[in-house]
């Protein structure tokens, strides 16, 4: 996982560990393959299964890939990463099938890019994403996101739009990413990022419309950060009423993190049907 980041660390060495840390497309060489293999095989599942698409917003980007169960069946969101500035929707229909046969139906939103739109622009319309969703089905979706596609589920669990969400490999403390380069599109400023982390979100509890779960799953092979966290979240919320689980996923990174969601038997799948049937 790394070294741990001192706090005794000064500015140029902590923005150094950030970096490192952070830019996992640096941390693991291998994940053109991983891209490549996600990209290939959601083209041979959207073929296979076509999919509605739908538009929920106005911009080009605003479309969601619609997987259908069936009449009544529970529907799950899946929020792509990519750091709100890289890849789309057409990148992971894959994580539909697994889900389909236990009969969730799965909604896969996109959304416009940084640096075109802002991060608070990409919030808001994941907001509108999960409220098309809801009214469409006529109940509160399951969210479940990578990467920033968990900072944006955790969000939504938060707002109370959604019964229960499940972040993999979450991002819900923005503030270090100020010091990387991957600011260099986000482009935003110590308070901004503090305002758009949910951890600092009132967390879903009793009083909350909606659910009360949050799920944190990370891989074991991710830098300290990632590991950090997801039990900061799971621990700043816990103790404010929500419902909190955190989960190690062995071996992976983040990547290959999200590799259960194509096994219909894997823990984690199995966590989404329940988060999605619970009553």
């Amino acid at each position: 996982m790394g070294k741990a980041l001192s706090p005794e660390a000064t500015q140029n060495e902590r923005a150094a560990a950030y970096e490192a840390a952070y830019n996992n497309r640096a941390r693991v060489p291998g994940h053109p393959a991983i891209l490549d293999r996600w990209r290939k095989e959601s083209l041979r599942v959207i073929d296979a299964r076509r999919p509605e698409t739908i538009e929920y917003g106005p911009s080009e980007r605003q479309k969601m890939e619609w997987f259908d169960a069936g009449p009544g069946a529970p529907v799950a969101v899946f929020m792509h990463g990519g750091y709100w500035q890289a890849l789309d929707r057409g990148w992971f229909a894959w994580v539909a099938p697994a889900l389909l046969e236990h009969g969730i139906s799965v909604a896969v939103p996109g959304y416009d890019l940084a640096p075109g739109v802002t991060v608070g622009k990409i919030i808001s319309q994941m907001r509108d994403a999960t409220e098309f969703v809801r009214a469409r089905s006529g109940k509160r979706p399951l969210v479940f996101g990578h990467s920033v596609g968990g900072h944006m589920a955790a969000g939504m669990l938060s707002e109370g739009r959604a019964r229960a969400a499940l972040a993999i490999s979450g991002v819900f403390d923005l503030e270090p990413l100020v010091h990387t380069s991957l600011n260099d599109a986000l482009g935003l400023d110590a308070p901004v990022a503090r305002a758009l982390s949910p951890i600092h979100w009132p967390a879903p509890n009793g009083a909350t419309p909606g659910g009360t779960t949050l799920d944190c799953w990370v891989g074991g092979a991710e830098s300290n950060e990632f590991v950090r966290q997801s039990r900061e979240m799971a621990a700043a919320w816990g103790g404010k009423g929500a419902d909190t689980h955190v989960e190690i996923v062995d071996g992976t990174d983040h990547f290959t993190v999200l590799d259960p969601l194509a096994d219909p038997d894997s823990p984690m799948v199995k966590r989404l049907v329940e988060l999605a049937t619970a009553e």
